[in-house]
């Protein structure tokens, strides 16, 4: 029996399995699909060893947000087993200090409220304007937040609290890479995607229009249609 091609999809920030939905049901048949939520660690070590104990010895990386970050350190401790590396609306630019407070501001806010008084304030972050308006995308937001939960919560801020920058680490890929990023990404913006790509020779960037920091959700058939071109084109 011939073994699927593995692909590891590294969830976001407050986000869990339900954000690669719409790519997973279109690409399961032909991958063995596999959802990492990041909850148990604080750190990008711990992460990263979360997903490397279960994967193949040879996989795709598709990482969002977190999971690119995530990415990164798997680069500098298991780079030969990524065979393929897909980096969504992320960046490998370390916390610049306004970030690093807003990530404790963040920590501080759920310590003293719980879950329920910060994810009122996601859509607007990361959402295009007029995706903040969608009922049914702030519901799925919201309820992927009370999934990750407090513990989580703390727990993902708190290794990216401690995240280096990494460009220095994506020039050594030198496997089939795609950048993906959504135009209006307020969080990771393009220009992000366009020095991340440069460091990484024969690298594609594919920017989704009409879209903010959370593609996969915010316009799924766009993504699932040039993810899925990229993997038939890079088999």
């Amino acid at each position: 029996m011939t073994t699927k091609p593995a692909l590891a999809f590294a969830c976001a920030h407050m986000t869990d399995e339900r954000l690669y939905a719409h790519q997973i049901a279109a690409l399961q048949s032909a991958y063995d699909c596999r959802v990492f939520v990041f909850r148990e660690h604080d750190s990008m070590a711990g992460m990263a060893q979360q997903v490397l104990s279960v994967m193949p010895q040879r996989f795709t990386w598709i990482g969002l947000s977190l999971g690119g970050y995530v990415a990164f350190e798997a680069i500098r401790c298991a780079l030969p087993r990524l065979e393929r590396l897909v980096l969504i609306d992320t960046t490998a630019v370390a916390d610049h200090p306004a970030r690093r407070q807003g990530r404790q501001k963040d920590i501080a806010t759920v310590q003293q409220g719980g879950i329920d008084a910060l994810i009122p304030e996601l859509p607007s972050r990361w959402l295009l304007p007029e995706h903040v308006k969608d009922g049914a995308l702030n519901e799925l937001m919201f309820d992927m937040a009370r999934s990750v939960g407090a513990v989580g919560q703390f727990n993902q801020q708190t290794a990216m609290l401690g995240r280096p920058d990494s460009h220095a680490d994506l020039a050594k890929v030198r496997v089939p890479t795609l950048f993906m990023c959504g135009r209006q990404d307020p969080m990771t913006p393009l220009a992000d995607h366009e020095a991340m790509a440069a460091c990484v020779p024969g690298s594609q960037l594919t920017v989704i229009e009409g879209c903010g920091h959370l593609s996969t959700i915010e316009q799924p058939q766009a993504v699932t249609a040039e993810l899925m071109q990229w993997l038939r084109t890079n088999s």
